[in-house]
């Protein structure tokens, strides 16, 4: 029943690679498999964690799904079958914790992070501040602030310094922050907000300005086991993990701030 009920899902929820694995045990070689629904600025980062954590844990693999926060806790909210969620901001992870779909005593915050500009390298644009951008600049790049945390940091950012709505009409909203990066990269876009640790991920832009830390919200990254998981207790370890000093270091290679 459970492997019938999970291809269904899988056919619900095409957004998660892993379900051509059909169970998230393998009763043939005991492998547990953990899947993890990420926060897109996260992916680096988890991949080589999850390789550190798979290396200690041979038993266990872990599955990921990257995407905006508020996107994965829709799905979550949805049924998808997911054992751990990795939030870029505390709202969704509250959104889950008020629905008792995570399990609250497993909550962790492990990373923290900035809130950038960054251009198309060799661009050469004239902006060394986020007070310098001025409506007649071409498009901009920003998360959905509805459900990409990056962006809900931004408008924050921009309405604190007056100039949300003079730019509202040079937004070009995105899915998450690889997307904004994408845009920047191709010159679709003139500008772009993102992560500082984001912009680790890419040789095509450059950090424009960094927004000073009192215009927005800490950039606090927190976990979870979902109460739905049917692997709670590897999915507590994965979770406790983030924490160690192994995990911790892989963050700060990537760019995050240690918690």
């Amino acid at each position: 029943m459970k492997r019938i009920l999970l291809l269904l899902t899988c056919l619900l929820f095409p957004f998660l690679a892993s379900c051509n694995q059909t169970d998230s045990a393998d009763s043939d070689t005991g492998t547990t498999e953990i899947f993890v629904s990420a926060a897109a600025s996260l992916s680096g980062a988890m991949k080589e964690i999850s390789k550190e954590y798979e290396e200690k844990n041979p038993n266990v693999t872990i599955s990921f799904n990257f995407s905006g926060s508020g996107k994965l806790a829709q799905q979550i909210q949805q049924g998808a079958p997911v054992d751990v969620f990795l939030s870029a901001n505390q709202k969704w992870m509250d959104v889950l914790g008020n629905e008792k779909l995570i399990l609250q005593d497993t909550r962790i915050d492990f990373a923290k992070n900035t809130l950038v500009m960054i251009g198309k390298k060799d661009a050469h644009l004239p902006l060394d501040s986020f007070t310098s951008i001025q409506p007649t600049i071409a498009q901009i790049a920003i998360g959905n602030p509805e459900s990409v945390p990056a962006g809900s940091y931004a408008k924050e950012a921009l309405q604190h310094i007056d100039k949300w709505d003079a730019l509202t009409d040079q937004f070009v909203y995105a899915k998450d922050v690889t997307q904004v990066l994408s845009y920047v990269e191709s010159g679709n876009t003139a500008i772009g907000f993102v992560y500082g640790s984001d912009t680790l991920r890419s040789d095509k832009v450059n950090v424009l300005a960094e927004a000073k830390a009192d215009w927005y919200t800490p950039i606090v990254y927190p976990g979870a086991v979902t109460s739905t998981s049917d692997n709670t207790e590897a999915a507590k370890d994965f979770v406790t993990f983030l924490t160690s000093d192994h995990a911790q270091k892989t963050l700060a290679d990537f760019g995050f701030t240690n918690n």
